[in-house]
């Protein structure tokens, strides 16, 4: 377990009182503890094996990442009304909604203020980043409050700005402080899109003792996944999905039951097939830019969580 005290001390601001910093940022240290086995505390490494950045600008990238990830968690799980995350209670479930947005905003801010002194470009790359995100997160609850089936295409529009943000800033701001000259922009955000259907994927394929308040939560959020737009776009005459969907359902056997459905759509089976094509592409361009052992374990890792998996 990663030492929580020592991260959430580096996550104070600049004005050095301390005390107050330790009160207003109490569910950022709640909320790192239920995400400190995500996989998004490997990017930086990753992409360092090929950056070679130096280990305080490294750290120093790292750490703002997280607290940029932190802050976008805490503001996922609310929009989303969910209630658990990696098995813990979401934080605004612990320390209230108000509490929680003020945290998650200020830390935000802090985030800025780390990179201000590191490179005048980098606060631009994490601002240009924040805007991806909440365009991507506008447009996700634009299409799940509308109950408005999107395209594919816009979809992938969406799971880049949702989950390649991070990607992107990471490796804008690590090229900064690197003579690496190969561009792997387009590596970053082919992984964010993998892994938002791989997120969209796996929620909904969870295991039969999956505890009762996160089993497939994903649809009692109402939430255009991946697998719902392909099995709404290739039959549109079928309305149980969607009528599933408005109910917000939080019981176990109607979302089970929509779980058939998709399968009987073949939802599941496009989502893998496109997720092999994803992981191929990833493979063959680290295997171009001279291997990458890490980003590798990655892929490996994400492929036996969804082979794990099973409805």
């Amino acid at each position: 377990m990663t030492d929580m005290k020592k991260i959430v001390s580096f996550y104070y601001s600049s004005n050095g009182n301390t005390k107050e910093d330790k009160i207003l940022l109490e569910p950022i240290e709640y909320s790192l503890q239920c995400n400190d086995i995500h996989p998004y505390r490997k990017i930086s490494l990753i992409f360092n094996y090929w950056f070679k950045v130096s280990p305080d600008k490294l750290q120093l990238i790292d750490e703002v990442m997280q607290m940029a990830y932190n802050a976008s968690v805490i503001f996922d799980d609310i929009q989303d009304e969910a209630i658990m995350r990696n098995g813990f209670p979401v934080t605004h479930s612990v320390y209230g909604l108000h509490y929680s947005i003020n945290a998650a905003n200020c830390l935000q801010f802090i985030a800025c203020e780390k990179l201000i002194n590191l490179h005048p470009m980098a606060v631009k790359i994490l601002i240009e980043q924040f805007i991806e995100y909440y365009k991507g997160q506008g447009m996700d609850l634009y299409w799940k409050e509308k109950f408005i089936c999107p395209k594919e295409k816009d979809y992938n529009i969406l799971a880049l700005r949702k989950s390649a943000w991070l990607n992107v800033m990471v490796v804008k701001v690590m090229k900064l402080f690197s003579t690496y000259e190969e561009d792997i922009l387009s590596l970053a955000s082919t992984f964010g899109l993998y892994r938002q259907i791989h997120d969209d994927y796996c929620n909904l394929r969870h295991d039969e003792d999956t505890n009762e308040n996160s089993y497939c939560d994903d649809l009692t959020e109402g939430k255009m996944s991946f697998l719902i737009i392909h099995a709404l776009r290739n039959n549109p005459d079928d309305k149980k999905i969607i009528n599933i969907l408005r109910q917000r359902s939080k019981n176990i056997d109607v979302k089970r039951y929509c779980v058939k459905i998709l399968e009987s759509y073949g939802s599941f089976k496009y989502a893998k097939d496109i997720l092999d094509e994803l992981e191929e592409k990833m493979r063959t361009e680290i295997e171009r830019l001279g291997g990458n052992p890490p980003f590798i374990k990655l892929l490996d890792d994400f492929r036996n969580k969804m082979l794990k998996t099973h409805i």
